[in-house]
């Protein structure tokens, strides 16, 4: 394998690398909006109010 497989390799494991990134940061948007729903839209998703906390508050990675 000559130095371009190698390239190809790095940009695969970089843009592998972003998508994740990208899916941690719209799951934390996600759950940051469940935190500013009202009780009634909360109540609409099927969703307590002590869940959206707890969901709210988990970490980036979890």
């Amino acid at each position: 394998m000559g130095w371009r497989g190698y390239v190809r390799r790095l940009v695969r494991v970089v843009t592998s690398f972003f998508l994740w990134i990208d899916i941690l940061v719209e799951r934390r948007r996600g759950r940051l909006a469940l935190l500013e729903m009202t009780d009634d839209q909360l109540k609409d998703i099927g969703i307590s109010r002590c869940d959206a906390h707890r969901e709210g508050i988990r970490s980036l990675w979890d």
